[in-house]
């Protein structure tokens, strides 16, 4: 009888083990890989307009972002949505700090930086990059009607409060300027444009598409471009996705961005322009 009860013990526990093991591998299979083949995480701060910003509703193509009930809206996020598209996959916006975009995509937390993001030869030692989605070229938001609306070169700078953002090539192009007073960098656009209101800075420096849209939303900002302006290097001035170091995504991201032409390109950025909050 021992040896019965035993026996049939045995049995009994091997079955509810097989039976456990199976229902894990069910559930391993049916999480995880769906999920990843079925959604592209973006992550970007949703505060760098024209690019990226941050709205109330789904207007004008804007997409719900991730456990917020705001949307995201902007030129990133129509080239998000084109490669998204491509690749038959979910959108899924992810706003995150300028600081945390990197640390976000290398933890997996995300898939892509989509966020107007320089491949410079400091973040490529830590992440992959697309091929460039956008060029642009280095201009000064000042104060309309102000002392340096007229500037038209570096020099025309000596003296002036100038600052950029945080961690980016921007913030360091200012020591091109013969004596300007450098001052502490800013963590976003957005506190850049109060301290220039304010008069607490006499301008920063910025790409063109985001000081056309800046003036363009306020009245008291203007845009100095000009004839002798920053040194730069085509990969401070590129804009591109970014990327895992190895990542498998690298190459159906780069066929479609190759889908989308210059022309088509330069639409949507002046269709997002045109459709910015006013108060980005």
């Amino acid at each position: 009888m021992k040896k019965k009860l035993t026996l049939f013990s045995t049995m009994f526990l091997s079955s509810m083990l097989l039976m456990s093991g199976c229902g894990s591998n069910e559930e391993a299979g049916s999480g995880g890989s769906s999920e990843e083949s079925e959604t592209f995480k973006v992550g970007m701060e949703a505060a760098y307009a024209p690019f990226n910003w941050t709205q109330g509703d789904d207007s004008n193509g804007a997409v719900k972002i991730s456990g917020n009930a705001e949307y995201a809206g902007g030129y990133d996020v129509e080239i998000a949505k084109r490669i998204a598209e491509d690749m038959g996959k979910e959108l899924e916006i992810v706003k995150t700090e300028w600081d945390g975009l990197v640390p976000a995509l290398t933890s997996g937390k995300i898939d892509a930086i989509i966020a107007g993001m320089s491949p410079t030869e400091e973040r490529k030692a830590t992440i992959d990059f697309s091929d460039p989605y956008y060029t642009s070229e280095l201009v000064m938001v000042v104060q309309k009607g102000g002392e340096y609306e007229g500037a038209t070169s570096l020099s025309d700078f000596k003296g002036a409060k100038i600052t950029a953002q945080l961690n980016t090539f921007h913030y360091s192009v200012i020591d091109q300027i013969e004596g300007v007073s450098k001052e502490t960098a800013m963590e976003s656009f957005p506190s850049m444009r109060v301290a220039l209101e304010s008069g607490i800075i006499d301008g920063y420096v910025s790409e063109r598409p985001e000081a056309v849209s800046a003036s363009a939303a306020n009245e008291n900002f203007a845009m100095v471009e000009f004839e002798d302006g920053f040194e730069t290097s085509e990969e401070d001035t590129a804009i591109a996705v970014g990327l895992e170091k190895g990542s498998e995504l690298t190459e159906q991201i780069n066929k479609a961005l190759a889908g989308i032409s210059e022309e088509e390109r330069q639409e949507i950025m002046d269709t997002a322009i045109k459709n910015q909050p006013a108060a980005q």
